[in-house]
């Protein structure tokens, strides 16, 4: 969750000046502050970030528990949904040892309800996608301009 390639993206020009200025005058002091300020502020929105995942991850399972019978398959799922946020079908059935059967109402009943998102658009081989939990772990990494 330290995405420190992100700061030096955003900071490019600090970044080259200061790496310039430790070429010709061997002035390491003020890169190292640099650095150490970009693992500070990139920790700060590491803790953030990871309040938010575990904010929506309750949220989330909360959510799940309305489901009736298939609920506990649902929270298993979530659950492996929060270790890898995009998931085949057969990929769930090894990390959770449920049927085929039951992981595609799960993963059907966690679409309809805006939990996950089916990604390939096809009848076999489907994928679907924990899509807020990525667009959280995503925030402030789009390409500048």
């Amino acid at each position: 969750m330290l995405y420190l390639s992100l700061h030096f993206k955003q900071h490019r020009q600090q970044y080259y000046e200061l790496l310039q200025t430790v070429r010709t005058e061997g002035d390491w002091e003020r890169w190292v502050e640099f650095f150490v300020e970009a693992i500070r502020e990139t920790a700060q929105q590491a803790v953030v970030t990871a309040h938010q995942l575990s904010a929506l991850i309750r949220e989330n399972r909360e959510k799940t528990q309305s489901l009736g019978r298939v609920a506990g398959s649902a929270l298993q799922v979530l659950d492996m949904l929060a270790k890898r946020p995009v998931l085949s079908i057969p990929a769930t059935r090894t990390m959770t040892g449920l049927s085929p059967h039951t992981i595609t109402k799960v993963f059907l009943a966690l679409e309809e309800m805006g939990l996950v998102k089916e990604l390939a658009g096809q009848k076999r081989n489907r994928l679907f996608c924990y899509d807020r939990y990525l667009h959280v772990l995503s925030e402030g990494t789009e390409p500048l301009q």
